[in-house]
Parts: C-alpha cells; structure tokens; sequence
C-alpha cells in the first residue's frame, strides 16, 4: 500500500495561495466576531438576549439565500465570485469600524450604535451564504480529485488556526488597543486577502446546464443530498451539534461573572476550541480518518458533548479552558471527516449546492446556535442552557447511530481509491 503524503496538497502552489487567502479572510471574521460580541455585552450590560441575537441576525439571510447563493456559484466563475464576496466583506468591516469611532458613537444613543451593528451582521449573514459555497467549490478547481482528503485536512486546519489567532487576537486587541483599533485591523486583514486571491487565475465553470433554470436546479441540489444518506446523516449531525451543544455567544458572560477572568480569559477560551480542533486536524494529515470514518465521526461529536457539559457546570477557569480544548479536538475529527465526505461524494457540476446545503446545516448552524444559546439562557439560566445543549448533543448521537446504518458503517478507504484509480 502507497504511503500517505501528508504535504500532498501543499505541493500545488494556487493551493498554497489559496490556504493564505482563507487565513486572512478567516483571521479578519472571527476577530470581528469577537469584537462584536464584546462591543455588545458592553452596550447592554451582558443581556444574553442581545448577545443570542447576534446570531439570529447572521442566520436569517444566510439560510435565506443559501440555496439561491449555490446556484449563482454553480453559474459563474468562482475566483472572481470570492473576490466580489472580499471586496463587499471589506465595506461591512469599515462600517463597523465608523461606528466603533468615538465621535460618532459620541453622538448617538446606545440603542441605534445596537441596531446599527445588527444590521451590519444581517448584510454578513448575506455575504455568509456565498462564501461557503464558492470556497468549497474552488478547492476542487485547485487540485486534482485525488488529493482531496489531504487539501480537506489543510483547508479545514487553516480555517482553524485563522479562527484559532482571529478569536485569541481579538480578545488581546480589545484589552491592548480597544475596540476601534481591532475593527481597523480586521479591515486589513480582510484587503490581504483580496490581494493575495488576484494571484489565482480564473477558473472554468464546471457546470453544463448554464442558464438552468433556478427553482429546477435548487430542486437538483436537494434532492441529491436527501437520497445521499451518508451526506445528509453527517450534516445532521454535526448540525445538531453545533445547534444546541454550542456555547461561544455566552463566553462574554462566563468569562465575566462565572470565571471572573475579564478580557483577557475571555479571548484565551474563544480559542480554546480552535486549538484543539487544529491540533486534531495537522494530526490527520498523517494519520487520515477514513477508515472506520463513521464510527469516528460519532464518537468524537459525544465527546464533544460531554465536553460541553462540563464547561457548563465548571467554575474553575482552568477546567471550563480543558474542557473547550477538548471539544476543538473532538470537533476538528468530525470537522475533517465531513469535509471529505463531501468532496468525495460530490459531482463537479453541483458543488456549489451541494455546498449550500451544507451551509444550513453546519455553517449556519453556528449563528442560529449563539442564538438559541441566548434564548434557552434567557428562559432557564446560563449555566442550565449549556448544560441543556450539551445533554441535547449526546442524544442525538445515540439517534443517529442507531437510526442511520449507512452512516454508522461509512468507510472512505474505497472512495479515495476510486478517485485515484478515475484520474490515472
């Protein structure tokens, strides 16, 4: 048997650019987020209700347009589908940096510097919905087909070490620089990016139904995902994971007046679960995760669950930052393992889509989660909600292990060879 390369991917240098593109792009997001997130835990006295609408704000259109945003992919060019998606990101930053100035926060009431910064992460979510898609389909135009395992692994660990340095930076920012200053950096982290994607070259539109109809190819999209049950198992999956085992809106609030840490420990656990969700992922780039990948796939989001138990219950910063760090290293298997099913198992033609899909489910699953985070806090308690979430997650573990044969039994050894033997 071939050995595995570990830098196989890494040996195509647009893959090399594009891993650098992702990492400002990402970097500049999640330290927005933070930023954000803080900025209104601030203006509203640690309101779970306000921090929870954060996500609700993003999600909106992000589910709204999800499907439509797949099909413009599958329509158009994507190097220059993501670099109008970058240039409408870097408007947003500089809007969020104006309000954060002190002369014209100055002037206004709290509550339209709120509504202001909602309206912002509405026009994100849109943005949101074809980032997704268009990154996932350009990854398949930059490699060949049988290096997609190992450019999953690489491009799903660099997303984690630009979110891991994007949360942990914005958390130091804020204490360092303030607000303001941290927004200016976001905005050019966002123009590196912009910069450095003009060095790939367009790509070719691998879809031959150009000019289909659009409600005929979102039914398309659809469709194939519901009868790919190994496709849909894992993204409901990980989708009810995220949903209800989340807990990073309500870290402002544990951080303040649960673990008495402040700024600081408030950016040292966003990255936690980053920095185990990377370690994770560098692993799998020598040692893949396709064999026996769906019994894997389950173990490691009840791990993750029971991680986020226990980070409910814990009043010891050291415990609740153990714990987060465990779940990144948990997530970061389920993470790597869905990105290969779906590039695998995936047709060329309907990546954007497929793509789309995945963001509802997972992508926007995040946002819709902080808001339910907030919601389920405002009702029962912070610490009940998270502890809800995570007994939730274990649940819906034992659910699709016992329901979704298919998914329990997946082994991606035969998949990865078929690609091989198709491209030589």
């Amino acid at each position: 048997m071939q050995k595995q390369d570990p830098y196989e991917a890494l040996r195509f240098r647009e893959f090399n650019i594009f891993l650098l593109v992702r990492f400002f792009l990402v970097f500049g997001w999640s330290m927005q987020f933070i930023v954000i997130i803080w900025i209104i835990s601030e203006i509203t006295d640690d309101d779970p209700w306000s921090l929870g609408l954060v996500g609700l704000m993003e999600v909106i259109p992000a589910v709204g347009m999800a499907l439509f945003a797949g099909h413009i992919v599958d329509q158009r060019e994507k190097r220059n589908l993501l670099a109008i998606c970058i240039v409408l990101f870097s408007l947003m930053s500089l809007g969020l940096f104006l309000i954060a100035t002190p002369e014209i926060t100055g002037k206004w009431k709290l509550e339209p510097v709120l509504y202001s910064i909602y309206a912002f992460i509405f026009f994100g979510g849109i943005l949101r919905s074809f980032f997704g898609p268009t990154i996932f389909s350009l990854i398949a135009l930059i490699v060949p087909k049988k290096t997609y395992p190992n450019a999953a692994t690489w491009s799903s660990s660099t997303w984690q070490a630009s979110g891991i340095l994007g949360k942990a930076f914005g958390g130091l920012a804020i204490y360092w620089f303030g607000e303001q200053i941290s927004l200016g950096m976001v905005f050019i982290m966002v123009m590196i990016s912009l910069v450095l994607l003009m060095m790939i070259p367009k790509k070719p539109i691998m879809n031959p139904n150009i000019g289909e109809n659009v409600w005929k190819s979102l039914k398309e999209g659809i469709t194939f995902v519901k009868n790919e049950k190994v496709i849909l198992g894992a993204l409901t999956l990980d989708m009810i994971a995220v949903l209800l085992g989340g807990a990073v809106a309500l870290l402002p609030i544990f951080a303040k007046s649960i673990l008495n840490v402040g700024a600081l420990g408030f950016g040292i656990l966003s990255a936690a679960a980053s920095i185990g969700a990377l370690i994770t992922m560098l692993i799998t780039a020598y040692i893949p995760v396709s064999t026996n990948a769906g019994m894997k796939l389950l173990t490691s989001i009840f791990v993750f669950g029971l991680c986020i138990i226990v980070f409910g219950i814990s009043t010891s910063f050291w415990l609740s930052l153990l714990a987060l760090f465990i779940s990144g290293l948990a997530d970061g298997v389920s993470m790597v393992i869905r990105q290969t099913i779906l590039q695998l198992r995936t047709p060329d033609e309907m990546r954007g889509r497929v793509a789309s899909v995945n963001s509802i489910f997972v992508g926007s699953s995040n946002e819709l989660g902080s808001f339910e985070s907030g919601a389920t806090a405002k009702l029962m308690g912070v610490v009940p909600a998270v502890v809800f979430g995570g007994t939730m997650t274990l649940l819906t573990v034992f659910a699709t292990g016992f329901f979704n044969k298919p998914l329990r039994e997946l082994d991606l050894t035969e998949d990865i060879k078929r690609q091989s033997l198709e491209e030589s």
